[in-house]
């Protein structure tokens, strides 16, 4: 039910090029997690031990909302109860879907049958495990289904384990050895992912290590093993959130990515008694500022990359808010969880939350309640820098601009640099049209993970920036290659501003381009790009990505218009410069999504060679902006 926080079925192991990095620290020997899970607590150990349970009931019982919480997850356990169980079928190369299913049942049942001793959760949750122990595999050439099956299996195997039947207990350890574990440590096996720098890596992990802290006892080595290659190669993956939390994946990807990155850390605290350092990690405990600050006052995210356009609750926010004391973390995701509860209460359990949704009685700290952040302004760098200007946290009708930078060439991105989306009056005008459908276009045989200059992923739509709130140069692609800074940032209210350098971007295009977003008091926005024509003439297209209708007024000012709102477009320069509008739907290729009442609106202009041009306009709801 979280578009935009749950992101579209992932695939290709490592997107582009990925850079190998190494641990800022040793991994811990063999011999030293030997001695670690000789110390494991019996079962259940995985997230919370049974000296935990008294614990989450006093939760419970001192906070409302954490009571909330845990009725939403025994109505949807108790949906649970008469849904037939998990099936093997694929869609397109993938079996995720099933084995999300299958995570969701294990996490939901098995709570419900913790906290009441109801035998009717353990049974239902048991015939679940039968039909993931039944399965032919669990799909190991896609191993992000390979781990989050295993994950529920070991889940189940766990929390039930002293439930469970001796033969019950085999089929389900022979399931995870053989299913799981099995493709990952077979010999000579070479998994892109293990020390990758994307989601792939978090979420692989946290399957492999559940899998094998469930079985400790009956192979140490081997889960000693597996603990220490995932903390090997974890860092590879946890570099990205340096310095600042920002995930260049997108938002869409964070709540997958981090939230099984927290998941593994949960894990090894709760069987070996030790994060090893990971929560240090340059930049991790930040990360929860990056998913505050991407979210504008309409509830929507700035979803860049191939991330949806809906917004949802994330668990993973109040493990975030808890460890760092930070409870302006939880400012939008309070409410986005009372629409969660709703939605799930009217709906008896058929809409569902997280398939993880449950370790949030785990996670969140009793009492702990939403406070506005301190900071309006936001910086985050990192391989995909982000900036953020806003005029109100409290204010409903606030302008919030997020500005993208970075390159085409991070794991999902499109060619969006220089890209902005923009909240006013309680509506979004300037949009990322979000992410395509991995299946669709693949059973249309598009090289859509090919992410060289010129390769087929660049032809689709919502891939290219003709597509996006930035710059066309001669209707042709952005680098691939190019990184793009946050050159300049402000984050003085009164004085609020970002500039992205993309003249790498356009090399070849043009000699240098240089965009300057500016947010002022009176609500009003400016985007100035200072341009400076390459060796031959070039056209630039100035444009914004929107819903609205506009209304021209003149040749260079007029309206943007929606549900009764109105935003003042003005070009301010260059002279002579004509507004138009080019609608987005249907877009040009017949396996483009569609992209109804979406069009882009802006203006073209002639750069000669050498030439330096300023494209200057002003966007400001409500009243003219001044001239």
């Amino acid at each position: 039910m979280s578009a935009a926080v749950t992101p579209p079925t992932c695939v290709a192991l490592v997107l582009f090029a990925s850079v190998s990095w190494s641990s800022a620290a040793e991994a811990p020997s063999q011999q030293e997690l030997l001695g670690r899970i000789a110390k494991a607590p019996p079962h259940p150990r995985l997230f919370w031990t049974s000296r935990d349970e008294a614990a989450v009931r006093e939760k419970l019982h001192a906070d409302p909302q954490l009571q909330a919480i845990w009725e939403a997850v025994r109505v949807t356990a108790d949906r649970m109860l008469t849904e037939p169980p998990v099936v093997y079928r694929k869609d397109g190369r993938r079996l995720l879907g099933r084995s999300r299913e299958a995570l969701s049942r294990m996490m939901h049942l098995g709570f419900a049958c913790r906290l009441t001793g109801d035998g009717r959760y353990a049974e239902r949750a048991m015939v679940e495990m039968q039909a993931m122990a039944a399965m032919p595999d669990w799909n190991p050439s896609h191993f992000l289904d390979t781990a989050e099956m295993t994950l529920a299996m070991a889940v189940g195997y766990d929390w039930l384990f002293d439930r469970l039947s001796a033969e019950r207990r085999q089929a389900a350890r022979e399931a995870i050895e053989s299913k799981g574990l099995g493709p990952y440590l077979k010999p000579g096996a070479r998994h892109g992912w293990e020390r990758g720098g994307n989601n792939w890596n978090q979420v692989c992990h946290a399957g492999m290590v559940a899998g094998a802290l469930a079985l400790l006892e009956d192979n140490p080595e081997r889960a000693a093993e597996v603990v220490r290659r995932a903390l090997a190669g974890l860092p590879n993956a946890m570099k990205v959130y340096d310095p600042d939390g920002t995930y260049p994946e997108g938002p869409g990807y964070w709540n997958y990515g981090t939230s099984f990155n927290v998941m593994l850390i949960h894990l090894l605290e709760s069987a070996l008694g030790s994060d090893f350092n990971l929560c240090r990690s340059p930049g991790f405990l930040k990360a929860g500022e990056f998913m505050l600050h991407i979210m504008g006052p309409t509830r929507r995210t700035f979803n860049f990359s191939d991330c949806g356009t809906g917004t949802g609750f994330s668990p993973a926010m109040t493990w975030f808010a808890a460890r760092t004391a930070r409870p302006d973390l939880l400012w939008f995701e309070t409410e986005l969880l009372g629409r969660e509860l709703d939605a799930i209460k009217q709906s008896r359990g058929r809409r569902q939350g997280d398939r993880y949704f449950p370790l949030v009685l785990l996670w969140s700290k009793a009492g702990l309640k939403p406070q506005p952040p301190e900071t309006l302004n936001w910086l985050g760098r990192g391989q995909n820098p982000i900036a953020v200007l806003r005029t109100s946290w409290t204010d409903a009708d606030a302008v919030y601009v997020a500005i993208k930078a970075g390159t085409p060439s991070a794991s999902h991105a499109h060619m969006d640099i220089g890209s902005f989306v923009l909240d006013a009056e309680g509506t979004r005008w300037s949009l990322d049209l979000g992410a395509e459908d991995y299946n669709a276009l693949e059973q249309r045989g598009i090289g859509l993970w090919n992410g060289q200059q010129g390769s087929e992923r660049w032809r689709i739509f919502r891939y290219h920036n003709r597509a996006h709130s930035t710059l066309l140069v001669n209707d042709a692609e952005q680098v691939v290659s190019s990184k793009a800074p946050i050159s300049e940032f402000s984050p003085d209210p009164k004085n609020a501003f970002a500039v992205v350098d993309m003249s790498a971007t356009y090399a070849n295009q043009l000699a240098s381009a240089i965009r300057r977003f500016s947010l002022e008091a009176d609500k009003r926005v400016t985007i100035e790009d200072k341009l400076t024509g390459g060796s031959e003439a070039a056209t630039v297209r100035w444009g914004m990505v929107t819903p609205a209708t506009l209304k021209i007024e003149s040749p260079n000012r007029g309206w943007l218009e929606q549900s009764g709102k109105r935003l003042r477009l003005e070009v301010l320069s260059p002279p002579g410069a004509a507004l138009q509008s080019w609608p987005a739907d249907p877009p040009p290729n017949d396996y483009d999504a569609r992209n109804p009442g979406v069009s882009i609106v802006g203006f073209t202009v002639p750069v000669g060679a050498g030439e330096k041009a300023t494209l200057k306009v002003i966007l400001q709801p409500g009243t003219p902006a001044a001239r």
